[in-house]
Formats: C-alpha cells, structure tokens, sequence
C-alpha cells in the first residue's frame, strides 16, 4: 500500500508521523512525508523519503511566537503590530498554497494520507478529491472536550473549544472555497474539524489516555474513531550518547535541561542561570542545546553542554528533567520515570505543563518568568521524595514506545483496508 503524509511544522510535528512512517516502511509500504524545508534532512535521517512546502517551520514559529509577543506586551507599537501580523499571514497563506499543491501530487494514487492539524482543512479535500480514507494524527486533546482545561467546568471547556473552532474558520474560508471550487468540490458551510469527523476518519491520539483520565469515557460515542496510542517518537542515537553516558557515570546523576525547538535569546544568561541554580542546590546539569548553539558559551566545571543526546536512552539516568513542554519531550519524560520541570514558551506547551502539575509529576511556569531563584525552588519542588516516588510509579502506566509505533501502523494499516470511502 502508499501512504503519503503531510507533516507540516517542527520536529515535534514531524517525529510521530516519522515514527509509523518508518514502521510502514518496515512492513513493506510505500511511504513518501511532505515536510517544512528545514525538516527534510531529519525525515530523510530516519528512512524515509520527503519532499518540502512551505515556508520554513522555524522562521514562521519564530516569527508567530514574536507577533504573540508583541501583542501582549507591545499592543500600543500598533504599526510593527500590523507589520508583524501582515508577515505572520502571508507565511500561513504560503503555507496553505503550498500545502495544496503537494498534497495533490503525493496522495495521488495512495491508499490513504495522514495529516496533523496545521494544513489539516486542505487534506481533507484532497482526500475527498482522490476517495480515499484521512487519517489524523494529534499529540493532545485537539477536539472539543471538557478535559484540556481543568479549571473550566466540563460544558464550558468544551463549548469554548467548539466556539474557538468556528471562529478561527473564517481565516481560511477563502482559501478554502477556492481549492474545492478548483477540484470540483461542493462549497462547505462549517470547519474542518466537522468534516473530518462527519467523514469518519481515523483521529489518532498520539498520547497516553492516563494523562488525560476522563478523555476515554468522554470521546466513547465515537466508536473507535479517536484511538489513544501513545506517544510516537524515533528514539534515534546522537554522536554524543556514549560520551554524555560516561559523563553522568562519572558523578552524581544530573538535571537535564532540554531547549528542542525553542530558540534560547540568550546563551550567556541562560547557562549563567542554570549553573547557578544548580551549584545552589549541589547539582549537576546536563544542558541540551537543541536549535540553540551554546558552544560559544563556557560553562563551570558542574555543567556539560551538548547540542543534542538521545532523550529516551538518557533521561532515566538523570535526577529531573526541564524541558520546553514539547509533546513528545514530556511524554520521554513520563515514561523515564523522572519529575519534570516545564519552561514553556507556546501554548501547546503549558498545556503540557498544566498537565505535568496536575498529575503531580513535577511542576510548571514560562520560561519568560524564570529566575535564578525561581528556578531553584522549582527544582527543589521536583526533587521532592515525594514528587520523585510519583513520577516513579507513573511511568508504570504509561505506554512502551515500540507498543504505541506498532498500534498506530496496524491502525492505519486496517483504517487504509476497510475504510476507503465511497
């Protein structure tokens, strides 16, 4: 069979399609990614072959994050405000363009195509175009429900989230129109969300349901339309694993701090801070740079910095882990069995860190509003027996990496079957 996937965004948007990509590859499909460009060396890294659209994942996230920014806390510089919002949708209209065009060329001929949410509303009309089944695929609770925001009753959440669905459908109304008024398609009259479940396609949950207790029961009337699978990761090797194992080996077992996608401002202040901290509370820290080049920094003898390690293979070797609140980050946290720290900087993100306090696996605050002091009584709250002895015995019920992989392909694999749509 060829399945074709559109993974538009960051690497966290792209490692869980990368994952069951590569396992359907295993098993003997034809599998082809369309990616942001600065993705394509990372999807071809594990296996498989990609193709690019869009603009670049971290110039629009950068940029995105800037115009957030500048809207809460610059409002009054009104005219780089509308400069900055100018900017930020011409990249999404480049990217929904773009999106169209690939999507037509790579799930041509395919026996299904998969999607995440960003340029979710073109592939479902490609795949209605071709006939074939849409698969989805969510790293938290996307649809309406009454769980994602805990300090709302129920109702409410789930209304807000229902109303937050419509209004943010008219930014892509036009858009839309046009590309099914090009295939031929009847003109629609609500959002994507709506058609993709009124098709009754497959919307994978690429995370655990533990972490989201009443979500099963609530999502049950959809009959096996939303499957929780777990998180989807590669887990794939670094160059330096091996040297940062003998590291940790060497001393007591450090924090780990872990930037992924987020870009540090600055470097300087930022290992300042951390060594600090750290040297407070008689820790080492082991720092990840990820998209933040900290080699030009010097650290004390307490820190090692390193562009990137292997999470899954490192992370239970360590006391704690602070990281940015990405998905997949925090579900390598989870299943590692060690308190987490979140420092989010996107909404996505202290979604996770919400998640992370009221699990009591660890706690939560922006990275904007970290201290020095802060981020010592942080740390100290994590390094709790008691928030350790949590963290523990929650890694007990979260999937195995290799169970959730093999559960999303036979999905896809049994979704790509039987329900080709007619």
């Amino acid at each position: 069979m060829k399945f074709a996937l559109a993974c538009y965004g960051t690497r966290g948007d792209v490692e869980p399609c990368a994952a069951v990509g590569r396992e359907l590859m295993r098993r003997g499909h034809e599998v082809c990614a369309a990616v942001a460009p600065d993705l394509v060396h990372y999807t071809e890294s594990v296996g498989l072959s990609a193709v690019a659209y869009g603009p670049h994942a971290r110039q629009w996230q950068d940029l995105h994050r800037e115009v957030l920014t500048h809207t809460v806390r610059r409002f009054w510089r009104l005219p780089e405000l509308v400069r900055l919002v100018r900017r930020d949708r011409e990249l999404f209209d480049q990217c929904l363009e773009e999106t169209r065009t690939t999507l037509m060329s790579l799930a041509e001929g395919a026996d299904l195509l998969l999607t995440v949410v960003i340029g979710e509303q073109v592939a479902v009309n490609v795949a209605e175009y071709y006939d074939i089944p849409l698969a989805t695929l969510h790293t938290f609770p996307m649809r309406p429900n009454g769980q994602l925001v805990p300090l709302l009753p129920a109702p409410l959440a789930r209304s807000a989230m229902t109303a937050s669905e419509w209004l943010s459908w008219p930014a892509v109304k036009k858009l839309d129109d046009a590309q099914r008024g090009e295939l031929g398609l009847p003109k629609v009259s609500g959002p994507a969300s709506r058609r993709i479940v009124k098709r009754g396609s497959l919307e994978i949950q690429a995370y655990d349901e533990v972490c989201f207790p009443g979500l099963p029961a609530e999502w049950a009337k959809f009959d096996g339309q939303r499957p929780f699978v777990g998180a989807l990761c590669t887990g794939l090797a670094t160059d330096a694993d091996e040297e940062v194992a003998s590291w940790i080996a060497a001393g007591t077992p450090p924090i780990l701090f872990g930037f992924g996608s987020t870009l540090v401002k600055s470097p300087t202040d930022t290992i300042a801070m951390i060594s600090a901290a750290c040297a407070e509370l008689g820790e080492r820290a082991l720092i990840c740079g990820g998209a933040t080049d900290f080699s030009q920094v010097s650290s004390p003898e307490h820190v090692k910095v390193v562009a990137a390690v292997n999470y899954a293979s490192i992370f239970p070797a360590c006391r704690a882990v602070v990281h940015h609140g990405g998905a997949g980050t925090t579900a390598v946290g989870l299943r590692s069995g060690v308190p987490t720290l979140v420092l989010s900087t996107w909404g996505d993100q202290t979604i996770w860190g919400t998640r992370i306090k009221r699990l009591k696996v660890g706690t939560a605050r922006r990275f904007s509003a970290t201290t020095r002091a802060s981020l010592v009584s942080d740390l100290r709250s994590i390094l709790a027996p008691e928030c350790v002895a949590r963290a523990l015995e929650f890694a007990t019920r979260m999937s195995k990496p290799s169970e959730s992989v093999t559960a999303a392909a036979d999905l896809m694999e049994n979704f790509a079957r039987t329900r080709r749509t007619g």
